[in-house]
């Protein structure tokens, strides 16, 4: 699918969020500036969340209480060594969770694996993304949430 502009990374996110539910994983793929954090910040949007959405690029983690589900949004970019996900305890993340995962080839092996991977990348000033189910209920998900993707 192809992303325009900013709002159009912003409105997927928000079309991302209408079927999330406690449990899902999804990684975000991308290279750095591809709008994978813009996406999160959509789909934050679309739930309810009216503060300051920022890339938890240094904190590793920020952490949403929403209705019915706490949503962990994880950057693991500044990881060196996939044990520091063990070491941050972040394997603890409760199964009630979110997790959108950005970065997950930095704690490859020690993740749970996805339900769905959202991948974007760069089109000259544009955006393309393009979802995958690696799971029932990511299939379930995605027919639910944003086909054609």
């Amino acid at each position: 699918m192809h992303l325009p502009d900013e709002a159009a990374t912003l409105a997927f996110g928000a079309r991302l969020a209408r079927q999330l539910h406690a449990g899902l994983t999804c990684y975000l793929v991308g290279d750095l500036g591809a709008g994978k954090t813009t996406l999160v910040r959509g789909l934050l949007r679309a739930l309810g969340v009216t503060g300051r959405v920022k890339s938890p690029t240094y904190t590793l983690v920020e952490t949403y209480e929403l209705p019915g589900f706490e949503l962990y949004h994880f950057d693991l970019y500044r990881m060196h060594d996939p044990r520091e996900w063990l070491d941050a305890g972040f394997r603890d993340v409760s199964g009630r969770a979110v997790s959108l995962i950005e970065w997950p080839d930095r704690a490859a092996g020690w993740l749970a694996a996805p339900d769905v991977i959202v991948r974007l990348s760069i089109a000259d000033d544009a955006r393309e993304v393009e979802c995958e189910a690696v799971s029932p209920e990511g299939a379930r998900y995605l027919e639910m949430t944003c086909k054609p993707c």
